[in-house]
């Protein structure tokens, strides 16, 4: 009678365990799957949270020059705000890494895109409220 009695405890008791672990699988599964949309922002709000930074000339490390534009999307309207005030910090940061590159690299995709990540590097560096998500070269003219 007492070894029946524990069976049926056991059973219950691995029973309830189980159904625990599926709800917060599931419950762990939904809210992931959630956040992975919510990550992922539409273009409207890429668009508001966004700073186009003007057309700059400046000189490349080997003698040649290139205008470039940036478009640079924030995290959030906040952080938008705190990069337009921060527009002459941009620029010097703009200048001063193109002025340690030369023209080579910013003609390869592969330069381009190295550029970039050290840009947002450099302005998550400064950055109080917020961060930038991407940096964009909207027009390049390398000479």
């Amino acid at each position: 009678m007492k070894n029946k009695l524990l069976t049926i405890l056991l059973i219950i008791l691995v029973a309830v365990t189980l159904v625990g672990v599926a709800s917060v699988a599931a419950i762990a599964y939904f809210k992931n799957d959630h956040a992975k949309v919510d990550k992922e922002p539409s273009i409207d709000e890429i668009i508001k949270t966004s700073v186009n930074v003007p057309e700059i000339t400046t000189n490349l490390a080997n003698g040649d020059f290139i205008r470039m534009t940036l478009t640079i999307q924030t995290d959030s309207k906040k952080a938008k705000i705190e990069l337009g005030k921060r527009d002459f910090q941009v620029k010097n940061l703009l200048i001063t890494e193109l002025s340690e590159l030369k023209s080579d690299m910013l003609r390869s995709k592969v330069g381009k895109e190295q550029f970039q990540e050290r840009m947002k590097t450099k302005l998550n560096e400064i950055m109080k409220e917020g961060k930038v998500e991407q940096v964009y070269i909207t027009s390049s003219i390398l000479q």
